[in-house]
């Protein structure tokens, strides 16, 4: 078996081809190493994966069709693919909306054009995103309810990415699964995410930005728990059902437990030793008030149950944090 991971040096992508390594897996890792945010970080996670002799990198973009072929094309062994590369940010789509066309529309569709012509390919997972249930008033969140109401560019594109999967699935029996991600943090996160933001800010001595004036709840899920799911999907392709159910799953994977964004930063000045100066702001033109992962779907799949409470979870990132920015 051979994975292809995309979004390698990623925050999710650095830390599922890691646990696949050192499963004894072959990874083959991908990634552009773009700006969104330093690519020091970005260096520091794909220099822990090198340090696997079962790992190989390739830099390239997956919307470049011509250069991701050329990256794979000395891989002819890949079997399971695991498709995280994405530009990621709602905010950053206000201003920067090409960019999800280029690297979230046309990316997935060049990696599953790649999955049509691969014939050894067993099983492709992506990445979606709670994102896509925008407009929703009903909690928890299902994959069942309809997400025909996307407030920012980059749910559209993770809905677009759903629709794209099932056709494929549908017209060439690629077996699919897609995982909308609940708020996922830990060490070795992103930059541009609340808590990352929270932390730099009160270390700093510096104000922290609260949104709806702190009225928002969110399914924090902590990195190994995503992890371990997705570990156990890659042997759980979906069946082929015939030509009314095409070999495709789509999942919710959260921590099913949404969290006062107040009481996030609460834990983390307990953590911290400190108290935050808040700025107390209007809610941001496309986020949501609350979000809530209805996992069941996912627990009687593969057995899953997030096993990491928040304060827990953001006392592992502080420690880490801390690590890191005096290395």
């Amino acid at each position: 078996m051979t994975i292809l991971v995309t979004g390698a040096a990623g925050f999710i992508g650095m830390h599922v081809s890691q646990a696949l390594l050192a499963m004894g897996q072959s990874v083959v890792g991908l990634d552009n190493m773009n700006s969104y945010y330093d690519p020091a970080l970005k260096e520091a996670r794909l220099e822990r994966l090198q340090r696997f002799e079962n790992f190989s990198f390739v830099r390239a973009s997956v919307a470049d069709e011509a250069a991701l072929a050329e990256a794979l094309a000395p891989f002819g062994d890949i079997t399971h693919v695991i498709h995280l590369a994405a530009q990621a940010g709602v905010r950053y789509s206000i201003d920067h909306p090409l960019n999800y066309v280029d690297d979230n529309m046309r990316g997935f569709l060049n990696i599953l054009e790649y999955c049509r012509h691969n014939d050894l390919l067993e099983h492709l997972i992506y990445a979606s995103s709670s994102s896509v249930y925008g407009g929703n008033r009903e909690l928890p969140y299902s994959v069942s309810q309809s997400v025909d109401r996307p407030v920012s560019l980059y749910a559209a594109s993770k809905k677009a990415n759903e629709l794209m999967a099932h056709s494929y699935s549908h017209l060439y029996r690629i077996p699919a699964t897609g995982l909308r991600f609940f708020t996922v943090y830990g060490p070795w996160g992103r930059p541009d995410m609340a808590y990352w933001l929270f932390v730099d800010a009160m270390l700093k001595g510096d104000p922290i930005r609260i949104f709806n004036h702190g009225d928002m709840r969110r399914d924090f899920t902590y990195i190994d728990d995503i992890v371990w799911a997705i570990v156990r999907l890659v042997d759980k392709a979906p069946e082929d059902g015939g030509a009314e159910k095409p070999p495709y799953a789509l999942y919710n994977i959260g921590n099913n437990r949404p969290e006062q964004l107040l009481e996030m930063v609460h834990i983390l000045e307990d953590l911290l030793g400190l108290e935050a100066e808040k700025v107390l702001l209007p809610m941001q033109p496309g986020d949501v008030k609350e979000t809530f992962a209805d996992i069941e779907p996912l627990r009687q799949a593969i057995g899953f149950e997030p096993q990491t409470d928040l304060r827990t979870g953001l006392g592992r990132f502080v420690e880490w944090y801390k690590s890191y920015k005096k290395e």
